[in-house]
C-alpha cells in the first residue's frame, strides 16, 4: 500500500521494538486523557510481550521506515461460539498520520490473522466520547455491544477479593 509514494508496511513486533511500543502506549494514553494511569516500562513490556509466555502480540505499521501506528491484541474465548477470538487492547496511529488508511490497514491485518487462526470474532472497547473512533469503527462494519457493560477489578479491590 502506498500513500504519496510512501510505502506502508505492517509486521509483527520484536523485542527491538519495545521502546517504540512504549511510546505508542504513552501517546495513546495522552490522547485518551489517561496518561496518569500508565505504569508500563520497557522491562515490563519485555517480560510480558516477549518472555516465556507472551500475554499479547503486537503488530507495527511503518510508513517508509517511520513507525506510524500499532495494534496490541491477545486471544479471547467465546463459549457460545466454542471458538477463540481476538481482543484488540490498543489501536493507535500517530496523530499527524491519521486519515491515510493506516488504522484500517492495521485492522485489515488483524482480521486476516483472526481468519487464519479460525477465530470467531474480533472485538475491542472504545471510550464513549471518542466519536472519531466510533465513526471509523462503524464505517468498517463494527457494531457497538450496547447491552453489555465492561466491569473491572484492579488494585486494592482485586487484592481484597483475592485475600477473602
Amino acid at each position: 500500500m502506498s500513500h504519496n509514494n510512501q510505502s506502508l508496511n505492517i509486521r509483527p513486533a520484536t523485542s527491538d521494538d519495545i521502546p517504540t511500543i512504549l511510546t505508542f502506549i504513552k501517546n495513546l494514553a495522552k490522547y485518551e486523557k489517561l496518561i496518569h494511569t500508565v505504569v508500563a516500562t520497557e522491562d515490563k513490556l519485555r517480560a510480558t510481550l516477549f518472555g516465556e509466555q507472551p500475554a499479547a502480540e503486537v503488530i507495527i505499521a511503518f510508513l517508509d521506515d517511520e513507525p506510524a501506528g500499532f495494534a496490541l491484541y491477545f486471544s479471547s474465548y467465546s463459549t457460545f461460539l466454542a471458538q477463540p477470538g481476538m481482543y484488540l487492547e490498543d489501536l493507535y496511529v500517530n496523530e499527524s498520520l491519521r486519515g491515510h488508511g493506516i488504522g484500517k490497514a492495521l485492522l485489515h491485518q488483524l482480521a486476516q490473522i483472526a481468519k487464519a487462526r479460525n477465530y470467531g470474532r474480533l472485538e475491542w472497547s472504545v471510550l464513549n466520547w471518542n466519536q472519531p473512533a466510533i465513526n471509523f469503527y462503524e464505517s468498517i462494519g463494527a457494531t457497538p455491544q450496547d447491552e453489555w457493560t465492561v466491569y473491572r477489578l484492579t488494585g486494592d479491590a482485586l487484592s481484597q477479593l483475592a485475600e477473602k
